[in-house]
């Protein structure tokens, strides 16, 4: 059986706990590694070779970290399908899919590689006489990312890229799930010239994400995952003084107004549904109809989502893959069950989905289930899974009540042909990110992804400007230079500019 090893110091080692981890091929349901799960020491080694290796990095040149960026990002380019297909293989996600995950992860790189400009400070001249204000911005230390299972390439490039740039190390603990692909990557990194111990990578469950966030010598932890997870990352990095960003879960909702292109939505809302299988935390997994696009909306997602071609990832034809894990999928269904027990109707049911030769995989077909209510179970709970719950709606102020009520804020959507409606449901809800006739508003690079309400705990979203300021602090310096023969000037009182 073929054993992940974690990443210290420039190259693969072993550690030293013997626990281990099952990783898994979703399709055929069989187990194809295992990963070695770090301890406290493995913990320590990381950062301490992360911290030794900050008092260089921080001291590099501009031009030496742009000159690595760009390096990996040609690297991490010409390899694009190999990392799609080891995605693919520990995900279950389509290869289509998985490059496309990475393609967006390279758009933050391709954003870091700006960072000479990103990092310019701000500079006053004569503020009093004969004396000067300017400000820069310094890396913070050793940086942690904890990311999790669904895009196992690009959230982490949501992270380290941005953090290496402004001069930090870094040591990431990706998914125990699918841990490979994060190996690859840092050899990639190693290619491109970064030198040994600025990248790390540690493999593990709580006993490592602990461990990181009890370090002294961690300034600050970044995390993607669920709502309790992140309350507990951001509550216990907190309490040990660290800076932390820390991304929850979702209830994304879109809205279909009856004036909405029918066929636009309903195409949108099956892709933003069933895509990687429901497993994004910006997939859509409700859709509010409002008043007589009911009916017609229902109708046509279910045609739709009954012709979704399911099937293992490395199969071109295929257009939706399976659940990660047989305890991910079990969950999924117990979920589509308790809707059918709360008196919701199953449109579309995708349980029981079995695969031609493929039979022992993870799969759940496309489900579809109208007249949910905000009381059930699969309405209050974050699926994860290829699920999209149909709630009705009067009016479009009946619609963003709803999402407002809903603890998560992370995205939504609108579907209309008014301006009007598009304006009112965008200044309305209360969310992070907002689609108008997109269903699933991932920010680009330049801009910062962050949701509000119990979708993220810390005051800074990820990448984009909000990344930069979160990995590095600002000093502030007042210089004069006084001529020798000059008077001191000093006073008891407090300065003021004269």
């Amino acid at each position: 059986m073929r054993t992940i090893t974690h990443w210290i110091g420039g190259k693969p080692a072993s550690g030293t706990s013997t626990r281990t981890s099952p990783v898994w091929n979703p399709a055929t349901g069989a187990q194809q590694a295992e990963v070695a799960l770090a301890g406290v020491a493995d913990v320590d080694a990381a950062v301490r070779t992360a911290a030794a290796a900050f008092e260089t990095w921080s001291q590099s040149s501009l031009s030496q970290r742009t000159k690595t960026l760009f390096a990996f990002r040609e690297l991490v380019n010409a390899r694009t399908q190999e990392l799609a297909e080891i995605i693919s293989d520990e995900h279950g996600k389509v290869v289509s899919d998985a490059r496309g995950e990475v393609q967006r992860g390279l758009e933050v790189v391709e954003f870091a590689c700006g960072i000479p400009t990103l990092l310019k400070g701000e500079y006053s001249d004569q503020v009093s006489t004969g004396v000067d204000v300017f400000s820069f911005r310094e890396p913070l230390g050793v940086c942690a990312g904890i990311t999790p299972f669904n895009f196992p390439i690009m959230v982490p490039m949501w992270m380290h890229p941005v953090a290496i740039a402004c001069g930090n190390t870094f040591v990431l603990k990706p998914s125990e799930r699918d841990p490979s692909v994060s190996m690859l990557v840092a050899e990639l990194w190693a290619e491109a010239g970064l030198p040994d111990g600025v990248f790390n990578v540690v493999h593990g469950d709580k006993e490592a994400v602990d461990a990181l966030l009890d370090h002294p010598e961690v300034a600050a932890v970044s995390f993607v995952g669920s709502t309790p997870i992140a309350r507990y990352i951001h509550e216990r990095g907190s309490a040990g003084g660290k800076r932390a960003q820390a991304l929850g879960g979702a209830k994304n909702h879109a809205v279909i107004l009856p004036d909405a292109p029918l066929d636009y939505a309903s195409d949108h809302l099956v892709a933003a549904a069933f895509g990687s299988a429901g497993e994004r935390c910006m997939a859509i997994s409700a859709a509010v109809a409002v008043g007589s696009a009911a009916d017609d909306l229902v109708a046509a997602v279910s045609e739709k989502a009954r012709a979704v071609k399911v099937g293992p990832g490395r199969d071109p034809d295929s257009e939706m893959g399976p659940i990660v894990t047989s305890a991910a999928r079990d969950r999924i269904v117990g979920l589509i069950g308790s809707g059918e027990q709360q008196g919701a109707t199953l449109a579309v049911d995708g349980r029981g989905l079995s695969v031609p030769g493929h039979e022992n995989g993870f799969f759940v077909g496309p489900t579809v289930i109208d007249g949910v209510t905000m009381g059930m179970d699969v309405y209050r709970e974050e699926i994860f899974g290829p699920v999209l719950s149909v709630v009705r709606a009067d009016s479009v102020a009946e619609a963003i009540a709803l999402i407002n009520a809903n603890p998560f804020g992370n995205g939504t959507a609108v579907f209309t042909s008014s301006g009007e409606a598009a304006r009112r449901f965008q200044r309305g809800v209360n969310v992070g990110m907002i689609g108008i006739n997109v269903p699933i508003p991932v920010p680009m690079a330049y801009y910062s992804f962050g949701g509000w309400k119990d979708s993220l705990f810390g005051d800074k979203h990820i990448h984009g400007p909000e990344g930069v300021s979160f990995y590095t602090r600002a000093k502030v310096v007042t210089s004069r230079w006084p001529r020798v023969e000059s008077a001191s000037g000093s006073s008891f009182h407090f300065p003021t500019a004269v």
